[in-house]
């Protein structure tokens, strides 16, 4: 198969290029960054995608932002996310999408065997989904309570827009600038996934899952 590699650990990169080739695959592409995969996938249009989560300029998520983008511009192509940690709120989206083709999410330090991971990367090449438990398990405690992932005062600042208060009543009710209410709005939407939507009032949506908790 062809692959799209993109890690940016050059050590790291170099060691899955060569494990993938040994094994008999072609290797398009090989980068450091999100935006070099995204062009890679556009002029070579691989099989199948293996990334890690989080890459430059960032590192925060910008290896599975990326993937989530090319499924959605690609819903055929596979997508491998090969990565030390579980990011939530992207992981779900890309297996929210795996209906298209095959996709997968793995965490580097529990592949026990290389053949354990070239297995896998088969079984998403050919349409399937491996997921690794731990990265079911964290998703399955975020969907029971979606609140979990926030702090105390975003929890108190959610539950003053329950009652209807405006960001100026809820400032003057905490007794913080009306910025720092706004800060905590725009955190409190990004940690229950509730990204910007022309379609949605993302504030009602928030409120919504604040009462369902």
């Amino acid at each position: 198969m062809r692959v799209a590699l993109a890690e940016d650990s050059v050590l790291l990169r170099e060691g899955l290029a060569g494990l993938l080739q040994r094994f008999g695959h072609t290797v398009v592409a090989s980068v450091g960054d999100a935006a070099a995969l995204v062009e890679a996938v556009r002029v070579h249009g691989p099989d199948v995608v293996v990334t890690d989560v989080r890459m430059p300029p960032g590192f925060t998520d910008e290896g599975l932002r990326a993937a989530v983008a090319l499924r959605t511009a690609r819903p055929a192509l596979a997508v491998l996310v090969l990565s030390q940690y579980v990011e939530q709120t992207y992981a779900a989206e890309l297996l929210d999408s795996g209906r298209g083709a095959g996709v997968g999410y793995l965490l580097k330090d529990r592949i026990g065997e290389v053949e354990e991971f070239v297995d896998a990367l088969a079984r998403v090449a050919a349409g399937g989904t491996v997921v690794d438990p731990e990265v079911v398990r964290q998703l399955l405690r975020r969907r029971r309570d979606p609140l979990s992932r926030l702090t105390p005062r975003e929890r108190e600042v959610l539950g003053l827009m329950a009652e209807g208060r405006s960001n100026a009543a809820i400032a003057r009710t905490l007794v913080v600038s009306d910025a720092a209410v706004a800060k905590h709005i725009g955190s409190v939407l990004a940690k229950l996934d509730l990204p910007p939507d022309e379609d949605a009032h993302r504030r009602v949506l928030a409120v919504l899952a604040y009462l369902r908790a």
